[in-house]
């Protein structure tokens, strides 16, 4: 009885705490701050010992509902701005992610960190999809999600200090999305109960298929095909969504340590740098969507941005930019990124492994 009252004392500790965070993040527009609060307070019960656990269940739906976001994403617009201009998109789309594979061979190789995990880590995009699917695949989602989040930080200050110098004072942050008021979610019920359909619906299939991350991928990709073709209106609660990435935080950072803490925080140069490498490697792609498409620079750098697609729209919807053909490249690398990850970390994790590592690296 004295444990589970600790028990519940701690989750209601680690739930106060994380609302306190992600408000004071979102004051300060930290981007993906639902996610990140969570999983930083998590981090912090997780080393001081906590017996707080996500059920594994949850995280599942958690993953399902991620699903459902990216699906919502896919527009019949954007699908069409991915036809018409397929050659030069698929181009630049291969270049970062080849050029995220690089990066993540030579981390598994000459870094200090293991090579799924610095495959996963790396991937130019879908940050929280890529943090939910990499324990599916034997990575460590702690170590990912480091890795990603690192990355994010960097690609917004950088996205936004280029769109303040190309765009000057006009280059200014997007109005905030406001929240459906009450009496709005009950006119969308039937599609807030469809989209509860999907997930359940589509992470089982998934699953039942031994689809990869079919708890994500199931949802997503019937998502995606019902979306765009107007057959159903992928409406997601904004409380719901919070709670499905406050699951994926929680499930991450509780399980850190602080020995692997300590680890990550000496990697820290590595991670930094390789994000370095990859923005600039995107510069090169951006170079491309210049040079056969003759887009403008600023819509090429905000479309070739290696993650971090909220906060790029963010950017991009505040500047003077091709919103609609950011937001379709970018959707197309998330996709593109999903579909691939697996196959690609293998090759990296089996690929990069030092002669003198342990085989389980």
């Amino acid at each position: 009885m004295v444990n589970a009252r600790g028990t519940i004392a701690q989750g209601a500790g680690l739930a106060g705490l994380s609302l306190v965070l992600v408000l004071a993040l979102e004051r300060a527009h930290v981007p993906a701050a639902l996610l990140l609060g969570p999983m930083l307070v998590g981090i912090l019960f997780g080393t001081r010992g906590s017996s707080v656990r996500v059920p594994r269940a949850a995280f599942l739906f958690a993953q399902a509902i991620v699903g459902c976001l990216i699906a919502r994403s896919i527009t019949a617009d954007i699908v069409a701005s991915v036809l018409r201009d397929w050659p030069a998109m698929l181009l630049v789309v291969l270049s970062t992610v080849v050029a995220g594979a690089v990066v993540a061979w030579l981390l598994g190789r000459f870094g200090s960190l293991p090579g799924s995990s610095a495959a996963w880590g790396s991937s130019p995009g879908g940050a929280s999809a890529m943090v939910s699917m990499a324990e599916e695949f034997g990575a460590d989602p702690r170590i990912v999600a480091f890795m990603q989040y690192a990355r994010v930080v960097c690609v917004v200050v950088t996205a936004a200090l280029v769109a303040r110098f190309v765009n000057g004072d006009a280059a200014g942050p997007a109005a905030p999305v406001q929240a459906a008021r009450p009496e709005s979610l009950v006119g969308e019920a039937l599609p807030i109960l469809a989209t509860l359909a999907l997930a359940i619906g589509g992470g089982w299939l998934g699953r039942v298929l031994r689809v990869p991350a079919g708890g994500l991928l199931g949802p997503m990709i019937l998502g995606a095909a019902l979306h765009a073709g107007g057959l159903l209106d992928v409406t997601i609660p904004e409380p719901l969504l919070a709670l499905s990435y406050a699951c994926i935080g929680w499930y991450v950072g509780l399980r850190f340590t602080k020995p692997l803490l300590a680890s990550l925080w000496r990697a820290v140069p590595q991670i930094v740098g390789a994000s370095m490498v990859m923005i600039a490697l995107g510069a090169v792609s951006a170079w491309l969507l210049i040079r056969l498409r003759h887009t403008d620079p600023l819509t090429a750098f905000l479309a070739t941005t290696p993650g971090g697609i909220d906060s790029v729209a963010i950017i991009a919807v505040g500047t003077s930019v091709d919103v609609g053909f950011v937001m379709a490249l970018q959707t197309l690398r998330v996709l593109v990124v999903i579909l691939t990850g697996a196959p690609l970390a293998r090759f990296i994790a089996r690929t990069s492994r030092r002669p003198d590592a342990p085989a389980g690296r």
